[in-house]
């Protein structure tokens, strides 16, 4: 080359690589959905008993909480360090902000039910949560419910009457704790789908338990007792599980329908059930099962019908579109 002949000036060394923010997995993929899932019921199981446990040792519950989330921040601070900056990024913040203010209140209803009754009633009565879903969409949404699912919430509050038994010593603070976080879980559960297709699970793991530490640390503060080492393992189980639990639920979500992941939450009462008896010595009566079968049998209905509609909807504006 000629050395008059002009030449581009350097660009520079090109600029380090940013960390990279996987895009969230969704797929139709049922055999590793029900896998992730029913790995997430076992290990909702373990943190309910084990949360359960530390009430028993005689920790407040809203104590319970905050180290349940320092604990699983611990844990997640690994992939923080992976992924650097980029898992602090969202673009729907605005929904981390909601489901972390329901989120809240749900859980420390959760734990002052599991210090008050045992894990597989909680367990059984948080099938109520879909029928609530429902419920919230009817009255916040303007969602139009027709004869067929007005039945199946009908058929469902049956069920958590059988396990409640209002008027024969079955319902007292634990059980008003249990409904409450059912209430409130049917709320969290639709934002979770809305974040799914959204953020990857990881990310809506992390960000939802560090948007949670310092609104939890404020009510520990005024039931605050220091606790001895004799807590650590059940503390970090607590937080291992939580971790662990949310972020297979998450892949469970965003693998297949929700149709699919509401058939197999069924399988956190036998877990429960089980891991209840074995620490605890809690036998589950008959009227548990009859009832918590109930409001699955309701629920499952509930679920799959809502996925058959939106299928219609989405068939029908693709038709719309090319005609």
């Amino acid at each position: 080359m000629p050395e008059n002949q002009s030449q581009k000036p350097s660009a520079g060394p090109p600029p380090p690589a940013r960390p990279r923010d996987p895009r969230p997995l969704v797929r139709d993929d049922p055999i590793h959905a029900v896998l992730w899932i029913t790995a997430a019921m076992a290990l909702f199981a373990v943190l309910a008993a084990c949360s359960r446990k530390a009430a028993l040792m005689g920790m407040h519950p809203l104590q319970v909480v905050f180290l349940r989330n320092v604990s699983a921040t611990l844990f997640l601070m690994p992939m923080l360090m992976w992924r650097g900056r980029a898992l602090l990024r969202s673009n729907a913040i605005h929904l981390y902000g909601v489901r972390v203010g329901i989120s809240i209140f749900s859980m420390t209803a959760w734990f002052y039910a599991l210090a008050l009754i045992p894990v597989a009633e909680v367990t059984a009565i948080g099938f109520l949560a879909p029928l609530f879903g429902t419920l919230g969409a009817i009255v916040f949404l303007g969602e139009k419910v027709r004869i067929r699912r007005w039945t199946a919430l009908i058929v469902g509050f049956i069920g958590a009457m059988i396990i409640l038994r209002p008027g024969a010593d079955g319902f007292g603070l634990g059980q008003a704790c249990a409904v409450f976080n059912a209430m409130s879980s049917g709320l969290v559960t639709v934002l979770l789908k809305q974040l799914s297709g959204e953020d990857d699970s990881g990310k809506i793991v992390f960000l939802t338990t560090i948007l949670m530490l310092p609104p939890t640390l404020i009510p520990a503060l005024f039931v605050w007792q220091t606790p001895g080492w004799e807590y650590l393992p059940v503390i970090l189980t607590i937080g291992f599980t939580a971790v662990l639990g949310h972020y297979c639920l998450m892949r469970g979500f965003a693998s297949t329908e929700a149709s699919l992941v509401m058939t197999f939450d069924f399988s956190r009462l036998p877990f429960a059930v089980l891991i209840g008896w074995w620490m605890f010595g809690e036998v589950t009566d008959i009227w548990t099962w009859v009832g918590a079968t109930v409001i699955f049998i309701s629920a499952a209905y509930i679920t799959r019908r809502e996925a058959k509609l939106r299928s219609q909807a989405r068939l029908a504006k693709i038709a719309k579109k090319s005609e």
